[in-house]
């Protein structure tokens, strides 16, 4: 299958050597991560929904997916062989699923969404598939994939989210037949965005930091 599997699963290697390494810090993200829970994260604005169909074909829409749980959305086509795209983004949550392995409150309270723009490729076996490569188990916390029924559905959800998706000139081109920025979603409980990431603050340390504020946050008096 197209994936770009080889690139994934490079970066999902180095990922893991860092994050096992007592989450140190790392030439791609030079800083010490913050301490979960000595900062806020303000709402940035409420959670869009959208139609979409699940990699089991079940109808769902994103108000469901973002609803009741801390939640990590991100954008990604299956096609894509960026490694610093949609195949790091990919690896940044399977290290999420992981580390929910070892903490019940992860386990309980997190919830994993990709969510393809790429409908006439990446149908709900084509996501399937995908699932099967990128998730390492079935445990710890939820991992939807899915993806809108059309490219006519799928774009009033990038707009609201401010997903940037074109067409490259020569669909052959080398990463993939789009053109996209890298954009992964913070939500909380009750459907409000509180952070955004992109290829320069996508560091799986500060992801788990902030989910871990947000816990936090949910049991002050």
């Amino acid at each position: 299958m197209k994936i770009g599997s080889i690139c994934l699963k490079a970066v999902l290697s180095r990922l893991s050597v860092t994050v096992s390494a007592g989450e140190l810090r790392n030439s791609d993200y030079d800083y010490e991560a913050p301490v979960a829970g000595t900062y806020e994260l303000p709402v940035i604005k409420p959670a869009a929904d959208g139609a979409l169909l699940e990699s089991n074909g079940k109808a769902t829409n994103l108000s469901a997916l973002t609803a009741g749980k801390i939640t990590v959305v991100s954008f990604i086509y299956t096609r894509c062989g960026d490694g610093r795209a949609c195949p790091y983004a990919t690896s940044v949550l399977n290290l999420l699923q992981a580390a929910s392995l070892k903490d019940d409150a992860l386990a309980k309270n997190l919830r994993l969404v990709s969510l393809s723009f790429d409908p006439e490729y990446d149908t709900p076996k084509q996501l399937a598939e995908y699932a099967s490569v990128v998730r390492d188990n079935d445990g710890g916390c939820e991992w939807h994939f899915v993806t809108p029924r059309s490219v006519a559905e799928t774009a009033p959800i990038l707009a609201a989210y401010g997903q940037a998706v074109n067409h490259k000139t020569d669909p052959r081109a080398a990463g993939g037949p789009f053109n996209h920025t890298l954009r992964v979603y913070l939500i909380d409980q009750e459907r409000r965005i509180r952070n955004i990431y992109s290829t320069g603050t996508l560091d799986p340390r500060l992801v788990l930091a902030d989910i871990r504020t947000l816990l936090l946050e949910k049991r002050a008096p």
